[in-house]
């Protein structure tokens, strides 16, 4: 079972572990308060993530179950938003870490982080068109992926915020960030391979 989700659990710790909104405020965040402080913003992010990928994969699996034909164009249409997002990623610049906060943000400024925000909702679409094939209904899926991407904004939320000050120290060059970016872009589009190889 584990190999079948595979390509499903990288997808989501690239994604959710690529500079974006939630990841730049939980690196100022950690540098800022601590960890500790930082664990509520920390949570509502990855509980915001995890709705919205449970509620972008209920609705199109539930298209996908009324519509089985459309399984394949849906699986290149997210084959096509990965690459794109890896590109995106890759050119990426370095994060903003110069945002000042007068106290840590909460659990509902967390989740409301997520909940409006554009790349959190593309990222549940699209592994919900890829990875539809893994799961046999719409709340098989909404669960699936609400807990994986849950358990994956988790992880790699608390890893940026650990890393916050020591990246702030490391990372002083644009050009050292933008490897960095390069090889989380390769790595995202590398994750579509075995997606493939799975149906």
């Amino acid at each position: 079972m584990f190999e079948a989700i595979l390509p499903l659990v990288l997808f989501a710790l690239v994604s959710t572990s690529t500079p974006g909104m939630a990841t730049t405020l939980s690196t100022a965040s950690g540098a800022q308060f601590g960890f500790r402080r930082s664990v509520p913003l920390m949570a509502g992010s990855a509980a915001g993530l995890a709705t919205v990928a449970a509620a972008g994969a209920a609705g199109l699996a539930g298209l996908l179950a009324a519509a089985p034909s459309l399984q394949l164009a849906m699986k290149i249409a997210g084959s096509l938003y990965l690459i794109w997002l890896a590109v995106k990623i890759g050119r990426s610049d370095p994060p903003n870490l110069d945002v000042t906060m007068a106290k840590p943000n909460s659990f509902f400024g967390g989740a409301g982080l997520q909940w409006t925000n554009p790349k959190g909702w593309a990222m549940g679409l699209g592994a919900a068109a890829s990875f539809a094939a893994l799961a046999d209904g719409p709340l098989q899926l909404a669960f699936l992926l609400g807990a994986v991407f849950g358990m994956a904004a988790a992880l790699s939320l608390s890893a940026w915020c650990v890393a916050g000050t020591l990246l702030a120290r490391l990372l002083r060059t644009e050009r050292q960030w933008r490897v960095l970016n390069i090889a989380l872009g390769l790595l995202l589009a590398a994750s579509i391979i075995p997606m493939w190889r799975t149906a």
